[in-house]
């Protein structure tokens, strides 16, 4: 086969009787083509399991998702559950799944392993999204969750996400405990599972109904703020909702009619449940292409509001009708500035912002954020990227709850990614309540004469204008990962003195846990956050470029988050207009240098 003896060994024991005949004659099609490149993509390598768990493109091969992969992950999480839970009368484990291919698969063989090693399994009857699989697991006293999704990845992928008993995604020391197990797994032989069928018999798995979704929806639905309002106007509000072809079917709509929002229309052609994703080529609600059905939908309909959630429906999108026929997409970090500030708005109207109110927020994310919270006298946590570091600071504050100087009352955690959690019912992103919170913001804005880009408008006219921008560089294989490497170890060891026109006053480096201020080299204060290969680039005014490898893809990202707080409030729609341009021609220039700067550190 021209392949090197370690892949040629690995091959041949996927040609073995322990594989079924689907996969070895879809890796025996492989040998007959001479396909020797894909052989060695396909079992070149492990499909890692990593802080999250599992992310990959579908087929045979030990470096795909497949059913022998979930199993050897699922025989690491069992090994440690074992361990973690001595003494406890029964382990159970909550499992669902999304709409892709093969995730109904991936999930009866994750509770097949689990009941194999006398685990009880909650298995949804039905595709279910991640916030209702997050608030199971506490609600149903489990010890750890797991969710079959590869998020908004293309149709080729799938996942394993794994959940601690606190309903957040695993963390330390729990990911690199499951990890090391999952790596002690050699072969198929040291995966212990129980025929489904017979688990089911023996009680060993339990199928989850419309219970769990009841009771969902019962705690999310005291978190709406103007019940009244919403009453009063929400007839008023036409909204087009589309899942994308995923799970939020299945509860969203539910949802906002619990909060009294009727005039909801589906986009039907994105109703069903659909792995391909025939409608879009990315089920990613970030891209403007993903709401383009949906939107051309609502101007059909004069639609006041189109919302989006991706396949596992834990990323929530939104555009708003701006005129008679234009929707304006919000990002990610503009939906989240808008939800602070509804909710410490209304709660403070409401007499019941509590004292020692906190918003959590990756350090990503924008400072309009921060601007907001400040007048509110609230609290701002910022945590390292990623939606487990969000769940682990509700943990962290629950778990000092008996000492009142360090309990904080939790009131919202967002991400710049379109990832929101309203309340402690769930500890991942949210795309269910926060569909709900908007629809009730927008139809709160509408009873005021404006929409939810004025609102936002208005508090730019406030707290100055923030405007946020990505760039990314993609680099595959051995030789892309020594190039992030590099990349990284120069701006560490030799930071810039200046991108663009804006001079570098400190660098955050938070590998190192410390801020170093850059005239003078030295340190100035120490960071909190756990350890991570971050830097951040620090301009006047809170204004920053924060560069970081990804941890799920081969790229390095950068993250460009430039602010103009000067002479506040801006008191006409023409000067800020005239801000806003200045300040995005500045983002361009600056992103243009700093990709020259990166670019000669290539060379």
């Amino acid at each position: 086969m021209g392949l090197d003896s370690a892949i040629q060994a690995r091959v041949q024991e996927w040609l073995g009787p322990e594989y079924d005949e689907a996969t070895r004659e879809e890796l025996q099609a492989l040998i007959n083509t001479g396909n020797t490149e894909e052989l060695v993509d396909r079992f070149g390598a492990y499909l890692e399991f990593g802080t999250g768990g599992l992310r990959g493109i579908m087929g045979a091969g030990t470096n795909r998702m497949n059913v022998y992969v979930v199993a050897k992950a699922t025989q690491g999480l069992a090994n440690h559950l074992v361990k973690e839970c001595q003494g406890r009368d029964c382990i159970s484990v909550v499992v669902s799944y999304d709409n892709r291919r093969h995730s109904l698969d991936f999930a009866r063989e994750t509770a097949s392993v689990l009941a194999g090693n006398g685990i009880h399994v909650f298995l949804f009857e039905t595709l279910h999204p991640i916030p209702v699989l997050s608030f199971a697991v506490r609600y149903l006293d489990s010890a750890a969750g797991v969710m079959i999704t590869a998020s908004h990845n293309p149709k080729e992928y799938n996942g394993y996400k794994v959940y601690w008993d606190d309903g957040a995604q695993i963390v330390p020391p729990h990911d690199t405990k499951i990890i090391a197990e999952v790596q002690r797994i050699g072969s198929l032989k040291a995966v212990k599972k129980m025929a489904f069928q017979e688990a089911m018999e023996k009680g060993l798995i339990t199928m989850l109904g419309d219970d769990i979704d009841q009771a969902y929806l019962a705690a999310i639905r005291p978190m709406s703020l103007n019940a009244a309002l919403v009453k009063r106007h929400a007839s008023d509000l036409s909204i087009v909702y589309t899942p994308l072809h995923g799970t939020g079917i299945t509860v969203v709509p539910r949802a906002l009619k619990a909060w009294g929002f009727q005039n909801v229309s589906i986009c039907e052609e994105q109703a069903e449940p659909d792995g391909n994703f025939p409608t879009i080529k990315s089920p990613n609600p970030e891209e403007s292409a993903a709401l383009a059905l949906a939107t051309r939908f609502a101007k059909k309909r004069k639609a006041d509001l189109v919302l989006a959630t991706d396949p596992d429906a834990d990323r929530l999108g939104i555009a708003v009708r701006k005129g008679t026929d234009d929707y304006v997409l919000l990002t990610g970090n503009q939906v989240a500035a808008l939800l602070a500030y509804y909710l410490l708005d209304q709660l403070h109207e409401n007499g019941r912002l509590p004292p020692n109110a906190a918003v959590v927020k990756t350090i990503v994310t924008t400072e309009l954020i921060t601007a907001i919270c400040t007048a509110y006298r609230t609290e701002v946590v910022n945590v390292l990227t990623g939606f487990k570091w969000i769940g682990q600071q509700i943990r962290l504050w629950e778990d000092v709850a008996e000492r009142r100087e360090d309990r904080k009352a939790f009131i919202l955690g967002v991400e710049e990614s379109y990832g929101y959690l309203i309340g402690t019912h769930a500890r991942d992103k949210d795309a269910v309540i926060c569909a709900c919170m908007v629809a009730e913001m927008a139809s709160w804005a509408k009873a005021r004469g404006q929409t939810l880009v004025q609102v936002l408008d208005d508090l730019l006219c406030r707290f100055g204008v923030f405007h946020e921008a990505q760039h990314s560089i993609t680099a595959t294989g051995p030789a892309g990962l020594q190039r992030i490497q590099t990349i990284m170890e120069t701006l560490r060891s030799t930071p810039p003195v200046h991108i663009g026109e804006l001079p570098v006053i400190r660098v955050s480096d938070v590998k190192r846990g410390c801020v170093i201020d850059r005239q003078s080299g030295r340190i100035v204060e120490h960071i909190t956050l756990p350890k991570s290969d971050v830097l951040c680039f620090h301009f006047a005014g809170k204004s920053q470029v924060v560069v970081r490898p990804s941890g799920t893809e081969p790229k390095i990202k950068f993250y460009f988050m430039l602010n103009d707080t000067k002479a506040l409030p801006i008191t006409s729609e023409a000067e800020l207009q005239k801000r806003k341009a200045a300040l995005e021609k500045l983002t361009h220039d600056t992103i243009t240098a700093f990709c020259g700067l990166i670019d000669s550190i290539a060379d």
